[in-house]
């Protein structure tokens, strides 16, 4: 795909208020639409809501691999920043506007265009919608089931899948950095603390999620890093933390706390097979087809429980990853070659007929 047409908007009701965004892509002819996206982002301004539109936009047209973006809003602001001619000073501006930028790196050419609101009407509606259902979470009208992050009718997943119904929305939060990451050792079933980066790194994370809102639940491992690093996003929701068991990290068995080129030295052969086959346990510990198992059950029981909702996950570089391989039916070379980062947000959608897709991957704009 060449060239798609992207329009963009989002608002707030009381600027700041209940807030949400819309985007819709369509072909090079403006007439085929080819994605929609819309969210509620609880309390925000305006202009983050409409900046938060931009990247959902230009998200989807990456997702539909297109080479050439026509941006098209009626937010001047947005439009004018992101062309190089205003200044970005406030800071909530500041970061969503690197999001916006680093997507528009990865096409050909980005152009942005001021239209007027009656040009936007697409994407204004699908933004109002989404503020209809911010606004209504506020007024705790819909208390006994959390608005899904999209207000619109159940669509057909991204890309060509052909899944429909309402996600279950992961927001997939890795704990922050602890003594055993600094020192880059096994860290499995041992419980060490979070250090003071790690601390400032969950309080980052929390800000994030905090200012996105629209969460239903906090789910947590049980090790204490997990735990410490959810308080702070469930302190910024005002919501409580469950823990399930299921998300805990890897046991590592003997190699815990052990660097890489320790636990190679102490057990060579078992080591190299580990590193390439998925069956395989380390001494005393666990596979990676024994992890896949019980988060295939955790999959299971977060859609059972919190099924067409938001659910912030906060667990341990494995368990991430193993989700993220399930919901974009991946390969076991994925857990090998993927990267993520401490404190990384990365999200998946499990949809009700078996469908999924991934939207994110270990975004640290937060950090």
């Amino acid at each position: 795909m060449s060239r798609v047409v992207v329009e963009a908007d989002g608002g707030s009701r009381g600027n700041p208020g209940p807030a949400g965004y819309g985007a819709v892509v369509f072909g090079a002819d403006h007439e085929a639409v080819l994605a929609e996206r819309s969210a509620s982002i609880g309390r925000a301004t305006n202009n983050v809501a409409e900046y938060q539109g931009l990247i959902a936009g230009l998200t989807a047209a990456a997702e539909l691999g297109a080479d050439e973006v026509d941006v098209r809003m009626d937010s001047k602001l947005v439009v004018e920043q992101m062309s190089g001619r205003w200044k970005i000073k406030h800071p909530d501006m500041i970061p969503l506007a690197a999001r916006a930028r680093e997507l528009a790196r990865g096409f050909s050419r980005v152009e942005f265009t001021w239209v007027p609101r009656a040009e936007n009407a697409y994407a204004d509606r699908l933004a109002n919608e989404a503020m209809d259902a911010a606004a209504s979470v506020a007024s705790g009208s819909e208390s006994a089931s959390p608005t899904p992050e999209s207000a619109a009718p159940p669509v057909k997943s991204p890309g060509w899948t052909g899944a429909v119904g309402t996600p279950t929305r992961m927001l997939l939060l890795r704990h922050g950095q602890t003594p055993l990451s600094v020192e880059r050792r096994y860290s499995g079933r041992g419980n060490p603390p979070l250090t003071e980066l790690g601390r400032a790194q969950a309080r980052a994370a929390a800000r994030r999620i905090g200012e996105r809102g629209n969460v239903a639940a906090v789910v947590s491992s049980p090790l204490g890093r997990a735990r410490e690093t959810a308080d702070a996003a469930a302190s910024a929701l005002g919501l409580p933390v469950t823990v399930h068991e299921g998300l805990i990290e890897t046991d590592f068995g003997k190699w815990e706390g052990l660097t890489f080129l320790e636990a190679a030295q102490r057990d060579p052969d078992l080591h190299r097979r580990w590193l390439g086959d998925t069956s395989v346990r380390p001494p005393g510990g666990e596979s990676f087809d024994e992890v896949r198992g019980r988060l295939a059950t955790v999959r299971d029981d977060l859609v059972a429980e919190y099924g067409g909702a938001n659910v912030l996950v906060v667990s341990h570089v494995t368990p991430i990853k193993t989700l993220l391989q399930m919901a974009l039916d991946a390969g076991p070379s994925l857990l090998y070659r993927l990267h993520l980062d401490l404190a990384s947000l990365s999200i998946a959608e499990f949809y009700p007929d078996g469908g999924a897709a991934v939207r994110l991957v270990n975004d640290t704009s937060h950090l």
